[in-house]
């Protein structure tokens, strides 16, 4: 799809007819390999989400809790509708929680991407999405992937209600992005004649963490590309959100994936989120560099999972679940993250805040 926008940052589609959540994934990297295997990556994520054969218990946890230990369900991303009582019958599945190793059982709405109707009974409560579903060379890999998508999302979700004043002092340096693929696409982006603008929203977990945001010099009524990411490396993470919001864009310009809306091809729609990007835009005060996100050196995955686990932790998190839907005839490294208390991805209306981000909007009071 590189093609398809004058940027040259290697984007590709993977198309899975007849699948039971998106069937076009998208994948992005610094070169078309990477861009190949990341689309590749994700398409098999959701199809070991939609396919899950793993047992499930169907019940409340009224009836199951003698037998079986919960998450923390009250810290689960919920979406609007009713609220969830321990009295309501509903799908169970097994997963593992890293800190103390013990067996944590979640909702299966949590953990299932299968968006088919009519969803399992028991449906409803949570945030059933693709957060946290990732996958990897090892298992590891794929734990550090989805920890990290994690953490993303909530920081995301907090930036997004950090008092005006505060969030505008975010605002990142890119003159500071060292020679590298962060520079090159830089080089890229200014040369396609987009303005660049990143914000760094590492929250209190201290995980790396940006927000970036390209705008198309020559037509502002185009759409915009946004991206987020966190990586214990701040170099690696502000990478990833710049090739995601090149990957939106062309995203858009191709007009090819399944869960776009014509609302969004709309003129009230673009004239919005063009008045939205300017505001960003606007609205910035360009203070702080790259390197002055306190992550670590890149270092190796067994390593870096460690040192994810010791940050949430010190955030106050207590409990870090993955559930393991690798598939023995496929042999590809697949889990399902959970992390209670944390924030859900926040960028659609059934978003329910939790108790970081409730606490987040109190403070611009």
């Amino acid at each position: 799809m590189t093609g398809l926008d004058r940027i040259g940052i290697p984007v590709v589609m993977v198309c899975r007819p007849n699948a039971r959540s998106l069937a076009v994934s998208q994948g992005k990297g610094i070169d078309l390999e990477a861009a190949t295997a990341s689309g590749l990556m994700e398409a098999a994520e959701l199809y070991h989400a939609e396919h899950i054969e793993r047992p499930l218990k169907f019940g409340s946890m009224a009836e199951l809790s003698q037998s079986h230990r919960f998450a923390e369900i009250g810290k689960l991303p919920r979406i609007t509708g009713r609220a969830f009582t321990k009295d309501i019958v509903t799908l169970w599945i097994e997963g593992r929680e890293m800190i103390s190793g013990a067996a944590r059982w979640l909702p299966f709405e949590s953990v299932r991407a299968n968006f088919t109707v009519p969803p399992p009974p028991g449906s409803g409560f949570f945030d059933c999405s693709s957060n946290g579903l990732a996958s990897g060379n090892t298992f590891d890999e794929a734990i550090h992937h989805g920890i990290c998508e994690i953490v993303e999302r909530d920081a995301t979700a907090l930036w997004n209600r950090m008092p005006s004043a505060r969030r505008r002092r975010t605002g990142v340096d890119l003159g500071s992005a060292p020679d590298g693929p962060c520079r090159d696409v830089l080089k890229k982006l200014e040369g396609a004649d987009f303005d660049v603008a990143a914000w760094e929203t590492t929250s209190d977990v201290g995980v790396p963490a940006f927000f970036c945001l390209i705008v198309d010099r020559r037509d502002r009524n185009s759409h915009c590309g946004i991206g987020a990411a966190a990586h214990p490396v701040p170099e690696t993470a502000l990478l990833k959100a710049l090739i995601e919001a090149a990957q939106v864009r062309t995203t858009y310009v191709s007009a090819a994936r399944d869960d776009l809306t014509a609302e969004e091809y709309g003129e009230d729609y673009r004239d919005k989120r063009r008045r939205h990007a300017e505001r960003l835009l606007a609205e910035r005060s360009v203070t702080r560099r790259i390197a002055s996100a306190a992550g670590r050196a890149a270092r190796g995955i067994e390593q870096n999972v460690a040192w994810l686990i010791e940050r949430l932790q010190a955030a106050g998190v207590s409990e870090i679940i993955a559930v393991d839907l690798a598939k023995e005839d496929i042999g590809l490294p697949v889990v399902r993250v959970v992390i209670p208390g944390l924030e859900g991805p926040d960028d659609h209306d059934a978003y329910v805040p939790g108790e970081r981000a409730r606490r987040m909007s109190d403070e611009g009071q």
